[in-house]
This record gives C-alpha cells, sequence and structure tokens, in this order.
C-alpha cells in the first residue's frame, strides 16, 4: 500500500473544529498552544468559539486549519506510533494546505509555519482593495471550455483560473466585473452551475503579486529544510524533495492555479492507492473521489476517525 496524506485548504473551516481532539489528547493541546504563542493570539478560543465571520478572515482561518491539521497528525503521530517517514510516500495539501503538509514533513516548524500562514492572509488580504476582485466556481464544464471563458471575457482585465479542483469543478479568479462576465458565459455554455464565492479577496491569480513579494521577504525570515516525505506542489503538480525549492514554488502558488486534480493523477502515476484527508471536513475526499474513483479514501478530522484509523494501521 503506498498512502499520501494531505491536508484541507481555506473553505474547510469551521468553528469548533478540532474540539473534540483538542479535549481529548494533550499532544493536541500542546500544538494549538504552541500556535497561539506564536501568533500572540488565542486563536484556539476562536476556532472553537468563533465567530464565525471572524474565524473566517483569511489571516485567521490559514493557520488555524493549519492548526488542527497538525493537532491531529501529532496524535497519530504520539499516541498511535504514526511514523509519516515510513508510512507516507508523499504530501499534498490544497493551497494553505500545502503550508501544513510542509510542516507535516518537518520542512517548517509549527510555529514558523502559523507565522507565515498569518502573514501570507494579511499580505493576500490587503493586495487587492475589498470589491474590486472576486471568485467565481464553474460546476459541469470542461477545463479547456473555462479557459476559453476566462480568456474571451477578460477584456483588458484579470480572469483567469485559479483552481483546477476536480473533472467538471474549476475556480475562476480576478476583477469583479470580469468575473461577473465569465459565470454569464459559463451559464450561456451549459454550466450546471456557476456562483460567486464568499472570499473577500481573488486568490490566484496576477492580482496578488503584491502578496507574492511581501512572501518573499517572510521566507527570508524563517528556515526551510527537506521534507521527510516528498511534496506534490500544487504549481507544478510534480514532487519536491529539497529544501531550496519550496520557497520560490509558495511564493508562485500565490499567484499561479492550484493543479489539484493534475496533482492527485500524478500521485496515483507514482503508485498512490490511498489518500488521508487530515484536518477539518473532507473536502479533498470528494474532490478525490472524481478524480481517482478507484483509489482508497481516508478522513480523519475527529476522535472517532483518529481511534478507527490507528486500529485499522
Amino acid at each position: 500500500m503506498s498512502q499520501a496524506f494531505l491536508f484541507p485548504g481555506q473553505g474547510s473551516q469551521a468553528v469548533g473544529m478540532g474540539k473534540d481532539v483538542y479535549e481529548a489528547f494533550s499532544v493536541a493541546r500542546d500544538v494549538f498552544q504552541e500556535v497561539d504563542d506564536a501568533l500572540h493570539q488565542n486563536l484556539s478560543k476562536l476556532i472553537f468559539e468563533g465567530p464565525g465571520e471572524t474565524l473566517t478572515l483569511t489571516e485567521n482561518a490559514q493557520p488555524a486549519l493549519m492548526a488542527v491539521s497538525l493537532a491531529i497528525l501529532r496524535v497519530l503521530e504520539k499516541e498511535g506510533g504514526l511514523n509519516l517517514q515510513e508510512k507516507a510516500s508523499y504530501v499534498a495539501g490544497h493551497s494553505l494546505g500545502e503550508y501544513s503538509a510542509l510542516a507535516a514533513a518537518k520542512s517548517f516548524t509549527i510555529a514558523d509555519t502559523a507565522r507565515l500562514l498569518r502573514a501570507r492572509g494579511k499580505a493576500m488580504q490587503e493586495a487587492v482593495p475589498v470589491g474590486q476582485g472576486a471568485m467565481a466556481a464553474v460546476l459541469g464544464l470542461d477545463l479547456s471550455d473555462v479557459t476559453d471563458i476566462s480568456k474571451d471575457v477578460a477584456q483588458e482585465e484579470v480572469c483567469v483560473l485559479a483552481n483546477d479542483n476536480c473533472p467538471g469543478q474549476t475556480v475562476l479568479s480576478g476583477h469583479k466585473d470580469a468575473i461577473d462576465r465569465a459565470i454569464k458565459a459559463a451559464t450561456g455554455r451549459g454550466s450546471k452551475r456557476s456562483l460567486l464565492l464568499p472570499v473577500s479577496a481573488p486568490f490566484h491569480c496576477p492580482l496578488m503579486a503584491p502578496a507574492a513579494q511581501a512572501m518573499e521577504q517572510e521566507f527570508k525570515t524563517v528556515t526551510c529544510v527537506d521534507p521527510v516525505v516528498p511534496l506534490i506542489s500544487n504549481v507544478t503538480a510534480a514532487d519536491v524533495q529539497k529544501a531550496d525549492q519550496i520557497p520560490s514554488l509558495l511564493v508562485e502558488q500565490i499567484t499561479h492555479m492550484v493543479r489539484w486534480r493534475e496533482s492527485v493523477l500524478k500521485m496515483a502515476e507514482l503508485g498512490v492507492d490511498t489518500v488521508i484527508e487530515v484536518g477539518s471536513g473532507n473536502v479533498l475526499t470528494g474532490l478525490n473521489k472524481r478524480i481517482c474513483p478507484d483509489m482508497n479514501r481516508i478522513t480523519i478530522n475527529s476522535v472517532e476517525q483518529i481511534e478507527s484509523f490507528l486500529k485499522s494501521a
């Protein structure tokens, strides 16, 4: 069996996520405390009690999701004896989940990852004035059709593919007016559904260039080492094993498309037959079912699922 451990991205957050794990395991509490200390904020209280609109803010949601994923992983390691280096062939994460994957693979410390994600969230939020950018999900059209639409409606504005999530599910990002035009065009081409996403900025598009520049500086403040497990990169959909490649790929990721569909197909090509989603929700599990229906899928986001996984491991 060849396994990959996967880590969710923004949109998977929910008030109360990880609370049962926090209450059940001291090692999980240690992770949440480490994140709180690194950020000089009681992020744990916000995660467990809300309010939801504050948790959803990019600068909070990003480190919060990482904290939950890494708390669960540490429980698997400390309580269940999981050795990621032995049990995982690859790690991967969707957008900010890539940082969680790299923390899991020990390229960054948890504290440094929390600080990087706080900086990333702030930089991405500040890159584009509120209301000027938007993102839209397009369901039921091929990637080539959505690519054509993005080019047709741009009209000297930005409208590009931000996420290639799975067959029939893509996300566009760019200027608000261009995204509105894209939704109309996609509906005209037979999209099952096209809708604006409830996000505060147009992620993964050229409008995020100021955020990319800011993060280039942030990476100079932390140490990055070779991951103990190879990463499948969002930007390249290829494996990464050396630390000197990682910061530049993470900077590039901010303005480029998340190639999730291709990443899962690459894992399958490399022999992965089981994917394990660690963290809040089960979004990646659902996407992976559509990408590789024959691949085994496991979700771990609760005490019950932790115990079930450890019994079967």
